[in-house]
Protein backbone atom coordinates (compact mmCIF):
# COMPACT_ATOMS: atom_id res chain seq x y z
CA UNK A 1 0.00 0.00 0.00
CA UNK A 2 1.48 3.71 -0.78
CA UNK A 3 2.47 5.85 1.69
CA UNK A 4 0.32 9.07 1.41
CA UNK A 5 3.42 11.10 2.59
CA UNK A 6 4.84 10.12 -0.49
CA UNK A 7 2.14 10.94 -2.99
CA UNK A 8 1.54 14.64 -4.37
CA UNK A 9 0.24 16.73 -2.10
CA UNK A 10 -0.32 20.55 -2.12
CA UNK A 11 0.13 22.27 1.44
CA UNK A 12 -0.04 26.03 0.60
CA UNK A 13 -3.35 26.85 -0.27
CA UNK A 14 -5.27 29.93 -1.40
CA UNK A 15 -8.88 30.42 -1.15
CA UNK A 16 -10.56 32.90 -3.26
CA UNK A 17 -14.30 33.64 -2.13
CA UNK A 18 -15.00 34.88 1.77
CA UNK A 19 -18.69 33.01 0.90
CA UNK A 20 -20.19 29.93 2.50
CA UNK A 21 -18.39 27.69 0.03
CA UNK A 22 -15.18 29.88 0.59
CA UNK A 23 -15.27 29.20 4.20
CA UNK A 24 -16.52 25.74 4.13
CA UNK A 25 -13.89 24.57 2.17
CA UNK A 26 -11.48 26.52 4.63
CA UNK A 27 -12.50 24.30 7.36
CA UNK A 28 -12.36 21.29 5.35
CA UNK A 29 -9.27 21.59 4.41
CA UNK A 30 -7.42 22.98 7.36
CA UNK A 31 -8.45 19.33 8.79
CA UNK A 32 -4.86 18.27 7.50
CA UNK A 33 -2.48 19.71 9.74
CA UNK A 34 -0.17 19.90 6.39
CA UNK A 35 -1.95 21.93 4.78
CA UNK A 36 -1.03 26.14 5.26
CA UNK A 37 -4.79 27.68 4.55
CA UNK A 38 -5.15 31.37 3.90
CA UNK A 39 -9.11 32.58 2.77
CA UNK A 40 -8.63 35.57 0.54
CA UNK A 41 -12.24 37.78 1.36
CA UNK A 42 -12.03 41.23 -0.73
CA UNK A 43 -13.86 43.88 1.40
CA UNK A 44 -11.35 44.31 4.39
CA UNK A 45 -14.07 44.88 6.93
CA UNK A 46 -15.67 41.64 6.54
CA UNK A 47 -11.85 39.78 6.52
CA UNK A 48 -11.62 41.60 9.37
CA UNK A 49 -14.87 40.68 11.18
CA UNK A 50 -14.16 36.62 10.16
CA UNK A 51 -10.64 36.80 11.18
CA UNK A 52 -11.45 38.11 14.86
CA UNK A 53 -14.54 36.03 15.37
CA UNK A 54 -13.12 33.19 13.73
CA UNK A 55 -16.80 33.04 12.55
CA UNK A 56 -18.43 34.13 8.82
CA UNK A 57 -21.71 35.21 10.47
CA UNK A 58 -23.57 36.00 7.35
CA UNK A 59 -23.55 33.17 5.77
CA UNK A 60 -22.24 30.39 8.57
CA UNK A 61 -23.57 31.52 11.84
CA UNK A 62 -22.64 29.29 14.30
CA UNK A 63 -19.46 27.29 12.66
CA UNK A 64 -16.53 28.12 14.11
CA UNK A 65 -13.35 28.52 11.56
CA UNK A 66 -9.84 26.93 12.84
CA UNK A 67 -7.41 29.60 14.19
CA UNK A 68 -5.12 27.26 11.44
CA UNK A 69 -6.98 29.38 8.55
CA UNK A 70 -5.06 33.33 7.77
CA UNK A 71 -7.92 35.13 6.81
CA UNK A 72 -7.05 38.23 5.10
CA UNK A 73 -7.73 40.59 2.33
CA UNK A 74 -4.05 41.45 1.12
CA UNK A 75 -3.68 40.24 -2.26
CA UNK A 76 -0.39 39.41 -1.77
CA UNK A 77 0.03 37.70 1.30
CA UNK A 78 -3.19 35.74 0.28
CA UNK A 79 -1.58 34.35 -2.54
CA UNK A 80 1.84 34.77 -2.02
CA UNK A 81 3.59 30.82 -2.93
CA UNK A 82 0.06 29.00 -3.35
CA UNK A 83 0.31 25.85 -4.80
CA UNK A 84 -3.03 25.90 -4.97
CA UNK A 85 -5.35 28.62 -5.59
CA UNK A 86 -9.25 27.54 -5.14
CA UNK A 87 -11.95 29.64 -6.65
CA UNK A 88 -15.03 29.76 -4.55
CA UNK A 89 -16.80 33.13 -6.35
CA UNK A 90 -19.61 33.25 -8.13
CA UNK A 91 -19.94 32.77 -12.16
CA UNK A 92 -20.36 36.07 -12.64
CA UNK A 93 -17.75 37.37 -10.59
CA UNK A 94 -14.66 34.66 -11.66
CA UNK A 95 -13.15 37.32 -14.44
CA UNK A 96 -13.13 40.43 -12.45
CA UNK A 97 -11.93 38.44 -9.57
CA UNK A 98 -9.24 36.99 -10.85
CA UNK A 99 -8.26 40.04 -13.26
CA UNK A 100 -7.33 41.82 -9.91
CA UNK A 101 -5.70 39.24 -8.34
CA UNK A 102 -3.81 38.97 -11.99
CA UNK A 103 -0.03 40.27 -10.85
CA UNK A 104 -0.02 37.93 -7.60
CA UNK A 105 -1.28 34.59 -8.95
CA UNK A 106 1.79 32.27 -9.37
CA UNK A 107 2.27 30.92 -12.31
CA UNK A 108 2.52 27.84 -11.23
CA UNK A 109 -0.22 27.63 -8.58
CA UNK A 110 -2.67 24.81 -9.74
CA UNK A 111 -6.36 26.21 -10.36
CA UNK A 112 -9.04 24.96 -9.09
CA UNK A 113 -13.00 25.62 -9.39
CA UNK A 114 -15.90 25.26 -7.08
CA UNK A 115 -17.90 27.39 -9.33
CA UNK A 116 -21.36 25.88 -10.78
CA UNK A 117 -22.49 28.09 -13.36
CA UNK A 118 -22.15 29.14 -16.96
CA UNK A 119 -21.28 32.83 -17.87
CA UNK A 120 -24.13 34.69 -19.78
CA UNK A 121 -22.27 37.24 -21.90
CA UNK A 122 -20.05 34.36 -23.28
CA UNK A 123 -21.56 30.97 -22.35
CA UNK A 124 -18.54 29.66 -21.48
CA UNK A 125 -17.83 27.35 -17.97
CA UNK A 126 -15.83 28.49 -15.21
CA UNK A 127 -12.51 26.95 -16.22
CA UNK A 128 -12.32 28.44 -19.77
CA UNK A 129 -12.94 31.81 -17.85
CA UNK A 130 -10.06 31.03 -15.46
CA UNK A 131 -7.89 30.29 -18.75
CA UNK A 132 -9.19 32.82 -20.32
CA UNK A 133 -7.96 35.66 -17.87
CA UNK A 134 -4.89 33.87 -16.88
CA UNK A 135 -3.77 32.29 -20.04
CA UNK A 136 -3.56 28.07 -20.41
CA UNK A 137 -3.23 26.27 -17.63
CA UNK A 138 -4.03 22.97 -16.07
CA UNK A 139 -7.77 23.41 -14.19
CA UNK A 140 -9.75 21.02 -11.53
CA UNK A 141 -13.42 21.48 -11.24
CA UNK A 142 -14.86 20.06 -8.27
CA UNK A 143 -18.55 18.92 -9.04
CA UNK A 144 -21.10 17.00 -6.75
CA UNK A 145 -23.02 17.13 -3.51
CA UNK A 146 -22.04 19.18 -0.90
CA UNK A 147 -23.98 21.84 0.85
CA UNK A 148 -21.36 24.48 2.67
CA UNK A 149 -23.46 23.98 5.49
CA UNK A 150 -22.88 20.31 6.14
CA UNK A 151 -19.52 20.21 5.00
CA UNK A 152 -18.10 23.23 7.56
CA UNK A 153 -19.39 21.15 10.18
CA UNK A 154 -17.62 17.46 9.73
CA UNK A 155 -20.73 16.04 7.91
CA UNK A 156 -19.38 12.86 5.61
CA UNK A 157 -19.59 14.85 1.91
CA UNK A 158 -18.22 12.95 -1.76
CA UNK A 159 -17.28 15.07 -4.30
CA UNK A 160 -15.75 14.71 -8.28
CA UNK A 161 -12.21 16.30 -9.31
CA UNK A 162 -12.91 16.60 -13.09
CA UNK A 163 -9.95 17.56 -15.42
CA UNK A 164 -7.73 16.63 -18.68
CA UNK A 165 -4.51 16.45 -16.92
CA UNK A 166 -4.46 13.43 -14.65
CA UNK A 167 -1.83 14.30 -12.03
CA UNK A 168 -3.82 17.38 -10.88
CA UNK A 169 -6.87 15.65 -10.29
CA UNK A 170 -4.66 13.24 -8.22
CA UNK A 171 -2.91 16.15 -6.38
CA UNK A 172 -6.65 17.46 -5.36
CA UNK A 173 -7.72 14.39 -4.52
CA UNK A 174 -4.69 13.90 -1.78
CA UNK A 175 -5.11 16.75 -0.88
CA UNK A 176 -8.71 17.59 -0.20
CA UNK A 177 -9.50 14.18 0.54
CA UNK A 178 -10.07 13.08 4.95
CA UNK A 179 -11.86 11.11 6.96
CA UNK A 180 -14.98 13.13 6.36
CA UNK A 181 -14.78 14.42 2.77
CA UNK A 182 -14.25 11.91 -0.09
CA UNK A 183 -12.93 12.95 -3.20
CA UNK A 184 -13.64 10.65 -7.06
CA UNK A 185 -11.80 11.45 -9.79
CA UNK A 186 -12.91 12.18 -13.47
CA UNK A 187 -11.55 13.05 -16.74
CA UNK A 188 -14.05 14.44 -17.81
CA UNK A 189 -13.99 18.32 -17.28
CA UNK A 190 -16.34 19.58 -18.86
CA UNK A 191 -19.58 16.75 -17.95
CA UNK A 192 -18.82 17.62 -14.80
CA UNK A 193 -18.82 21.37 -15.08
CA UNK A 194 -22.02 21.37 -17.01
CA UNK A 195 -23.82 18.91 -15.38
CA UNK A 196 -22.87 21.25 -12.00
CA UNK A 197 -24.74 24.20 -14.29
CA UNK A 198 -27.67 22.52 -15.48
CA UNK A 199 -28.69 20.77 -11.66
CA UNK A 200 -29.48 24.40 -10.67
CA UNK A 201 -31.56 25.02 -13.29
CA UNK A 202 -34.16 22.04 -12.88
CA UNK A 203 -33.58 23.04 -9.01
CA UNK A 204 -35.68 26.15 -9.32
CA UNK A 205 -37.75 23.99 -11.44
CA UNK A 206 -37.98 21.47 -7.94
CA UNK A 207 -38.65 24.69 -5.63
CA UNK A 208 -41.99 26.02 -7.74
CA UNK A 209 -43.23 22.76 -7.64
CA UNK A 210 -42.76 23.03 -3.48
CA UNK A 211 -43.92 26.58 -4.02
CA UNK A 212 -47.38 25.61 -5.91
CA UNK A 213 -47.55 22.32 -3.02
CA UNK A 214 -47.08 20.01 -5.82
CA UNK A 215 -46.31 17.13 -3.71
CA UNK A 216 -43.99 14.15 -3.97
CA UNK A 217 -45.03 12.57 -7.02
CA UNK A 218 -44.65 15.50 -9.23
CA UNK A 219 -41.01 16.19 -7.87
CA UNK A 220 -39.95 12.62 -8.21
CA UNK A 221 -41.43 13.17 -12.15
CA UNK A 222 -39.40 16.69 -11.86
CA UNK A 223 -36.15 14.73 -10.96
CA UNK A 224 -35.92 11.87 -13.35
CA UNK A 225 -37.47 14.12 -16.51
CA UNK A 226 -34.61 16.72 -15.56
CA UNK A 227 -32.09 14.49 -15.64
CA UNK A 228 -33.08 13.28 -19.07
CA UNK A 229 -32.66 16.88 -19.82
CA UNK A 230 -29.25 17.11 -18.49
CA UNK A 231 -27.85 14.09 -20.61
CA UNK A 232 -29.88 15.25 -23.81
CA UNK A 233 -27.75 18.39 -23.40
CA UNK A 234 -24.30 17.18 -22.66
CA UNK A 235 -24.92 14.64 -25.32
CA UNK A 236 -25.54 17.42 -27.98
CA UNK A 237 -22.31 19.48 -26.47
CA UNK A 238 -20.04 16.13 -26.91
CA UNK A 239 -19.47 15.29 -23.24
CA UNK A 240 -19.76 11.25 -21.77
CA UNK A 241 -23.59 10.82 -20.79
CA UNK A 242 -21.99 8.71 -17.93
CA UNK A 243 -21.26 11.53 -16.08
CA UNK A 244 -24.25 12.97 -15.76
CA UNK A 245 -25.00 9.46 -13.64
CA UNK A 246 -22.36 10.11 -10.90
CA UNK A 247 -21.66 12.72 -8.30
CA UNK A 248 -21.90 15.76 -10.32
CA UNK A 249 -25.10 14.79 -11.82
CA UNK A 250 -27.85 12.87 -10.68
CA UNK A 251 -26.16 12.92 -6.98
CA UNK A 252 -25.77 16.64 -6.81
CA UNK A 253 -29.36 17.08 -8.98
CA UNK A 254 -31.04 15.34 -6.17
CA UNK A 255 -29.53 17.07 -3.08
CA UNK A 256 -29.76 20.82 -4.56
CA UNK A 257 -33.82 19.66 -5.77
CA UNK A 258 -34.42 17.99 -2.08
CA UNK A 259 -32.06 20.13 0.23
CA UNK A 260 -33.26 23.00 2.80
CA UNK A 261 -30.04 24.30 2.43
CA UNK A 262 -30.39 24.91 -1.80
CA UNK A 263 -30.33 28.24 -2.82
CA UNK A 264 -31.95 27.61 -5.98
CA UNK A 265 -34.56 25.17 -4.49
CA UNK A 266 -35.38 28.20 -2.45
CA UNK A 267 -35.68 30.55 -5.00
CA UNK A 268 -38.17 28.22 -7.25
CA UNK A 269 -40.38 27.81 -3.91
CA UNK A 270 -40.42 31.54 -3.48
CA UNK A 271 -41.46 32.01 -7.06
CA UNK A 272 -44.42 29.04 -6.69
CA UNK A 273 -45.78 31.25 -3.56
CA UNK A 274 -45.79 34.24 -6.05
CA UNK A 275 -42.89 36.42 -4.64
CA UNK A 276 -40.99 38.20 -7.53
CA UNK A 277 -37.18 37.66 -8.96
CA UNK A 278 -36.72 41.09 -7.58
CA UNK A 279 -38.17 40.48 -3.97
CA UNK A 280 -36.06 37.47 -3.91
CA UNK A 281 -32.48 38.22 -5.29
CA UNK A 282 -33.35 41.48 -2.60
CA UNK A 283 -33.79 39.29 0.16
CA UNK A 284 -30.86 36.66 -0.32
CA UNK A 285 -27.18 37.11 1.18
CA UNK A 286 -25.77 34.79 -1.39
CA UNK A 287 -25.99 33.62 -4.89
CA UNK A 288 -28.49 31.51 -6.38
CA UNK A 289 -26.10 30.27 -9.39
CA UNK A 290 -29.47 29.15 -11.32
CA UNK A 291 -30.98 32.22 -11.76
CA UNK A 292 -28.04 33.39 -13.97
CA UNK A 293 -27.57 29.89 -15.50
CA UNK A 294 -31.41 29.86 -16.89
CA UNK A 295 -29.99 31.95 -19.12
CA UNK A 296 -27.32 30.73 -20.40
CA UNK A 297 -28.57 27.15 -20.58
CA UNK A 298 -31.71 28.83 -23.00
CA UNK A 299 -29.05 30.13 -24.93
CA UNK A 300 -26.94 27.17 -25.64
CA UNK A 301 -30.24 25.41 -26.31
CA UNK A 302 -31.33 27.47 -28.54
CA UNK A 303 -27.96 28.01 -30.36
CA UNK A 304 -27.67 23.90 -31.04
CA UNK A 305 -31.75 23.36 -30.93
CA UNK A 306 -31.45 21.29 -28.17
CA UNK A 307 -35.53 20.26 -26.62
CA UNK A 308 -35.02 21.58 -22.77
CA UNK A 309 -38.67 22.13 -21.68
CA UNK A 310 -38.09 22.37 -17.71
CA UNK A 311 -35.36 23.97 -18.09
CA UNK A 312 -37.19 26.32 -20.60
CA UNK A 313 -40.26 26.73 -18.58
CA UNK A 314 -37.78 27.98 -15.83
CA UNK A 315 -36.56 30.33 -18.28
CA UNK A 316 -40.30 31.72 -18.75
CA UNK A 317 -40.75 32.04 -15.21
CA UNK A 318 -37.77 34.25 -14.49
CA UNK A 319 -37.13 36.47 -16.97
CA UNK A 320 -40.42 36.17 -19.40
CA UNK A 321 -42.92 37.20 -16.65
CA UNK A 322 -45.02 33.52 -17.41
CA UNK A 323 -46.58 32.50 -13.87
CA UNK A 324 -45.49 29.23 -12.59
CA UNK A 325 -49.21 27.89 -12.60
CA UNK A 326 -48.82 28.16 -16.73
CA UNK A 327 -45.61 26.88 -16.77
CA UNK A 328 -46.45 23.90 -15.06
CA UNK A 329 -49.92 23.57 -17.00
CA UNK A 330 -47.83 23.93 -20.35
CA UNK A 331 -45.39 21.12 -19.43
CA UNK A 332 -48.07 18.55 -18.76
CA UNK A 333 -49.92 19.42 -22.07
CA UNK A 334 -47.23 19.10 -24.23
CA UNK A 335 -47.41 16.16 -26.76
CA UNK A 336 -47.34 12.83 -25.71
CA UNK A 337 -44.13 10.71 -26.31
CA UNK A 338 -42.56 7.64 -25.15
CA UNK A 339 -39.90 8.15 -22.38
Amino acid sequence: MDDETTQPHAKSICILGGGAMGTACSIVLSEKPTNSIRLWVRNPVFASHIAETRENTRLLPGVRIPRSVAVTSDQRRALAGADIVLVCVPTRAIRDSLGSLLEHIPTSSLMVSAVKGIEVETLVRPSEIIQDVLGSRSVVALGGPCHAEEAAVGKPATVVAASDDSAATEIVQRTFSNRHFRVYSSSDLRGVELAGALKNVIAIAAGIGDGLEFGDNAKSALITRGLAEMVRFGTAMGVNAQTFYGLAGIGDLIATCGSRHSRNRRVGELLGRGTTLAEIQESMQAVAEGVYTAKSIYAIASQQNVDMPIARAVHDVLFEGKSPSQATEELMLRPLKQE
